[in-house]
C-alpha cells in the first residue's frame, strides 16, 4: 500500500465528511505536513465543491476564518501544517468559543513516533487548546487497519456535538512520509474506499439527526407578566436573530435598551448616556420584569443597570451558555428568538416610564450641541449614519471606538454589524474584519484603532483583492488612547498603558498595495468615501485626532446627563 496514495484516501474521507456538513469554505495555510489535506481541499474546489481561502500567517488565518464564518452564518474549516503554526490558531478559537462561532480546526501532525524525540517540528498538539473546542477528534495516523466507517462515525459524532453547542472542533491528523505523488485517479480507486463508495456518491451525512421541530410553549404567566411594567435588553445578536425584535416590542411599550452590536435599530438610542442619570436608573430598576435577548453588553452603564436590578429577569437566547455574568435568580429560555416571539404574543399599550423617553432626546440635542463640527473620533461615532452606504456590513474594532458607537451611534436598519467582543481583545481584527467580507457581496466599512491596526498588520495582505468595497477606518490617536481613562499616574499610564508609536499608515498601506486617505474634514472624508464606493478595492482611511479628546468628551458628555434634572411624568407629557 503506498502510503502517499493512502494519506490522500484519508483526507479525502474526512473533508467529503464536513462537506456533508455544510463546509463550503476551506482557510489553507501553507505548509508540508497538511498536504494531503491541502490537496484534497484544492480537488473539491476544482469540483466547484468548496472555495480555497490562503494566507501567510496562521493567526491571521483563523481570525479570516471567524470572520468569514460569522458573515456566511456556516461552519468554516481551517487546514495548518504541525508545529507552532497550530499554536498560532488558539487566539481565535478563543474568540470563537466566546461567541459560538463554528469552526473547524484540522491541524497536520507528526506521527507518534515522531514526538518528543528531538524530531523537527513535532510538538505536543493533542489537546493544545484545552477546553475551548467542544469537540476533539485526535485520529491515528492513516491505516487501513481502520475502516473507512469508523472514521466516519468519529467525525460525524464530533459534528453533531458542535450543532448542538455551536463553537469549536479540533481534528488532529497525523501523517507519515511520504506526502506527495499521489493522483486523484489513484485516491478514487483505492480499495479502502470501496466500503463507502455509495456514501461518496450521495451529498449526505454518514450519520443522520433529523432536526427535531415543535413549537414553544409560553410561559404559564405570560398573560399576567405582559400587562406589567417591563424593559427590554438587546445584546449581541446578528442580524438574523435580531428579526422581528423591534416590532414586538414597539408593540409592548417597554423601554427598550439596544447594544451597538444588536442588529436592532434602536428606539431609545444613547442609552449608554442616559443611563447614567441616576434619577432615570432607579425608576428603571423598579421595572417588574426584565427581558434580555442575547448578551455581551459593550455599555458599563448598562452591565451596571444589569447588576442592580432584583425583579423578574428573563433570558431568551439560544444556546447552552450562560449570558448572566452576575448570577440573577432568572428564568432561561433556550430556543430561537423567532420562536419565542410567536409564541409571547405582545400587548399593545402605552409607554409605562416617559423620562427616558424624553431623556434619550436631551442627549440626541446635547451631544449633538457640544460635539462640534470637526472631523474627529467621537464626531465619527455620532454620525457613522452619514458614512455607510446602503445594505452595508459594519465590523467595529475593540478600543475606545466602541464604546463611542455603543454610547453615540445611530445606525441605519439595513447595516450589518459585526465585533470581536467575545474576548474584546485587538489581535486579528483586520484578518476578521477581511473574512467578514470575503463572505458577503455588500461594501465593508471597519473601524479600528491605531494600536489593534499595528498588532494585525500583516493582515492587511488579505484586503489586497475584495469583489466590493472595502473600507478600514484607522483611529490614529497615537496609541492605547483608551486608558485614558484609567486612574493611574500619568508618567506611569503614558509609558506602560497607552505606549505612544509617533507612526502614521501611508507607507503600510503602499506595501500592501491599498488605496490611502488622510482627510482632515468632513469635507475630505466624503469626497474619499465617494471615490472609495466606486471601486472594487480596498481604501485605507486613517484619521489623526488628538489622544485625549474623546475621551474627554465622552466623560464630559456622561457627568453632564448624570446631573440633568428630569421633571415628573406630569411634565414630561405636557412637553
Amino acid at each position: 500500500m503506498s502510503v502517499n496514495v493512502f494519506n490522500r484516501c484519508w483526507a479525502r474521507v474526512i473533508l467529503e465528511s464536513l462537506v456533508r456538513h455544510g463546509v463550503t469554505q476551506f482557510c489553507i495555510a501553507p505548509g508540508s505536513r497538511s498536504t494531503p489535506l491541502t490537496l484534497e481541499a484544492v480537488h473539491l474546489q476544482s469540483q466547484h465543491r468548496a472555495v480555497c481561502h490562503t494566507h501567510f500567517d496562521e493567526r491571521g488565518l483563523g481570525f479570516f476564518a471567524l470572520g468569514l464564518a460569522k458573515s456566511r452564518q456556516e461552519p468554516v474549516a481551517i487546514i495548518v501544517t504541525s508545529g507552532t503554526a497550530t499554536a498560532n490558531l488558539y487566539p481565535a478559537i478563543i474568540e470563537a468559543r466566546q461567541t459560538n462561532v463554528p469552526l473547524i480546526i484540522l491541524t497536520a501532525d507528526r506521527p507518534l513516533e515522531l514526538v518528543e524525540c528531538g524530531a523537527n517540528q513535532a510538538i505536543l498538539q493533542e489537546n493544545m487548546f484545552a477546553d475551548y473546542p467542544v469537540a476533539k477528534v485526535h485520529l491515528p495516523r492513516p491505516s487501513a487497519d481502520f475502516p473507512a466507517s469508523w472514521l466516519l462515525s468519529r467525525l460525524d459524532q464530533a459534528y453533531f456535538k458542535q450543532s448542538q453547542l455551536s463553537g469549536v472542533i479540533h481534528i488532529n491528523v497525523p501523517f507519515a512520509e511520504p506526502l506527495y505523488g499521489a493522483s486523484d485517479e489513484d485516491v478514487s480507486a483505492h480499495p479502502w474506499l470501496t466500503q463507502v463508495a455509495s456514501w461518496l456518491s450521495h451529498p449526505t451525512p454518514w450519520i443522520k439527526h433529523p432536526v427535531k421541530t415543535f413549537d414553544i410553549e409560553p410561559h404559564d404567566d405570560w398573560e399576567s407578566w405582559r400587562v406589567k411594567q417591563g424593559v427590554i435588553l438587546i445584546g449581541r445578536l446578528s442580524k438574523q436573530e435580531a428579526e422581528g425584535i423591534s416590532q414586538w416590542a414597539s408593540v409592548m411599550g417597554w423601554i427598550v435598551i439596544t447594544d451597538v452590536q444588536a442588529n436592532v435599530t434602536p428606539t431609545l438610542p444613547f442609552a449608554d448616556i442616559w443611563l447614567a442619570n441616576e434619577t432615570v436608573r432607579n425608576k428603571l430598576l423598579k421595572a417588574d420584569i426584565l427581558l434580555q435577548f442575547g448578551g455581551g453588553f459593550v455599555s458599563k452603564r448598562v452591565n451596571q443597570f444589569l447588576q442592580a436590578y432584583q425583579g423578574e429577569y428573563w433570558i431568551i437566547s439560544q444556546g447552552a451558555k450562560t449570558l448572566d455574568p452576575y448570577h440573577h435568580a432568572r428564568t432561561r429560555f433556550n430556543t430561537n428568538i423567532a420562536s419565542w416571539l410567536e409564541a409571547h404574543p405582545p400587548l399593545r399599550q402605552k409607554a409605562w416610564l416617559l423620562e427616558p423617553i424624553a431623556l434619550s432626546k436631551f442627549c440626541g440635542d446635547f451631544i449633538n450641541k457640544n460635539l462640534g463640527s470637526g472631523l474627529n473620533e467621537a464626531s465619527l461615532a455620532y454620525n457613522i449614519d452619514k458614512v455607510l452606504p446602503n445594505n452595508c456590513d459594519l465590523f467595529i474594532g475593540n478600543s475606545l471606538f466602541v464604546r463611542l458607537a455603543d454610547a453615540f451611534a445611530k445606525l441605519p436598519e439595513d447595516c450589518r454589524v459585526f465585533t470581536n467582543r467575545g474576548a474584546s481583545g485587538i489581535d486579528g481584527l483586520i484578518a476578521t474584519a477581511a473574512g467578514v467580507s470575503a463572505g458577503s457581496t455588500r461594501p465593508l466599512i471597519a473601524i479600528l484603532g491605531d494600536t489593534s491596526l499595528l498588532y494585525d498588520l500583516n493582515s492587511l495582505a488579505l484586503l489586497q483583492e475584495q469583489s466590493q468595497p472595502c473600507i478600514v477606518f484607522v483611529i490614529n490617536n497615537n496609541g492605547g488612547a483608551i486608558f485614558d481613562m484609567l486612574p493611574v499616574r500619568e508618567d506611569v499610564k503614558e509609558k506602560f498603558y497607552q505606549m505612544p508609536h509617533h507612526l502614521e499608515f501611508a507607507q503600510a498601506a503602499a506595501m500592501f498595495n491599498l488605496k490611502y486617505a488622510l482627510p482632515r474634514t468632513w469635507s475630505d472624508l466624503q469626497s474619499v468615501l465617494r471615490q472609495a464606493y466606486k471601486q472594487r478595492a480596498s481604501t485605507l482611511i486613517e484619521l489623526k485626532v488628538t489622544p485625549t479628546a474623546a475621551s474627554r468628551f465622552y466623560r464630559y458628555i456622561l457627568d453632564e446627563i448624570s446631573n440633568a434634572v428630569i421633571g415628573d411624568e406630569e411634565d414630561q407629557t405636557e412637553k
